[in-house]
This record gives C-alpha cells, structure tokens and sequence, in this order.
C-alpha cells in the first residue's frame, strides 16, 4: 500500500487536524500505533511540524471524513507523483541519530541474534565491519555502548523492527516474538518514554554547566 511521503511528518498533522483514530492514521501512514501514541503525547524523539495529506495531493476532505464516521474505515491515499526511493547505497540517517547507531546495534545484537549483519545493515544504516565490531566488542568506542532499542531512538519504525525479526526467526526455523505491549498497560509504556526523554533533556540541560568556560582572550 502507498504510503505518504513524509509519514511522521503526516501522522503529527492528522492528529492534531482529525477526530480519526491512532490505528486509522497508523495504517495510512505505515507506522506503528505506539508511534502515532507517541507523537500524540509528545514523546517522540523530536517535536515534529506536522505536513497537510490534503495540500500534498495525498488525502482528500472526503475521505477523512469517511474515516472519521466509521473507525474501521482504512483511508485510501490519491495517487500522488512518483516519490524518489533510493535504490542502493546505506540507509540514511540524520547527522543527530548517527551517535545513536551503535546502541541500537547492540540492541538488536543482545535480542534478535537470528538478525543477519546484513539485515541489521540494511534496517539502521550501517557497514557490517561496524556490527561484526560491535559484535566481538573490538569497537573502538566499545566501553560507552549501552543496548537501546533503536524503535525508540528514532532509527527505524516498528513496523521495520518486526519485519526483519519475523523474516530472521523464520529463516532461522524459530518462533517469531509477539509483540504484547498492546494488550499490557500502554499507559505504563507511554509514561516510560516519556520519563526516558526527560532524563535525556535533563542531562543536555546540565552539561553546558558541568562543561569548563574558557574566557575569551580577544573579548573586551
């Protein structure tokens, strides 16, 4: 299914604009419910600019309202030009979360070890010298690893997450893991997100603090 060009960007906007549900406008953007759960909360890694389906050609009026009347009415997206899709080459990943890279290796490495290095390429946007690195602990920066699930670093979606491990877990002749944290407390998971990126803030905030001031010598 046809997917919006900017999905997050496109989530954001149909929640704060619509009365749609989160499955609704999970489904018509590609993400995962708990993604769009996220977004709504402001728990998401950045506080996103929402983008307008309807002035991109991508959703009518119409059908959000069809939406609106019937929650299990799935959204049918215009057909839109032709989106530019990158065909070889690493994934890219924005100069903020390349830092993140190596946690979310190691994450992926501790949970899923049925995850080829080539799929774990692919998935975060790495070299494999990088994940063999992080796998045999000869990484340079080895010592500050801490695993974090790279869903909640921003460096795939969920529904990336659980296709690659699915696809492993069947080429490894395993069972595939359920994802449950739907059918737990979500409300527990939403405020453990939460309480995660005001740590980070907090700790952004106070290194300036912690960090030595140099005056400067050509100041007068």
């Amino acid at each position: 299914m046809a997917q919006p060009l900017m999905p997050h960007a496109t989530a954001a906007w149909l929640v704060d604009n619509t009365a749609l549900s989160f499955a609704q406008i999970a489904d018509f953007c590609g993400l995962h419910i708990l993604e769009v759960q996220a977004i709504a909360d402001d728990t998401a890694a950045t506080k996103l600019t929402g983008r307008d389906p309807v002035r991109a050609h991508e959703l009518t009026l119409e059908e959000i309202e069809r939406g609106q009347k019937d929650p299990n009415y799935r959204l049918k997206m215009l057909k839109g030009p032709e989106q530019v899709r990158r065909t070889k080459g690493p994934r890219y990943t924005p100069v903020s979360k390349r830092q993140d890279k190596p946690d979310g290796i190691a994450w992926i490495i501790r949970n899923h070890p049925e995850i080829s290095d080539g799929a774990i390429s692919n998935l975060i946007g790495t070299t494999r010298t990088t994940i063999a690195a992080i796998r045999d602990r000869t990484h340079w920066n080895i010592g500050n690893i801490v695993p974090k699930d790279p869903v909640t670093l921003g460096l795939c979606s969920q529904r990336e997450l659980d296709a690659i491990v699915a696809k492993a877990a069947k080429a490894a002749g395993i069972e595939a893991p359920v994802d449950s944290r739907l059918e737990g407390d979500r409300s527990a998971l939403i405020e453990s997100l939460r309480a995660e990126r005001e740590r980070e803030r907090a700790a952004r905030e106070a290194a300036p603090e912690d960090a030595p001031s140099f005056e400067d010598p050509f100041r007068r």
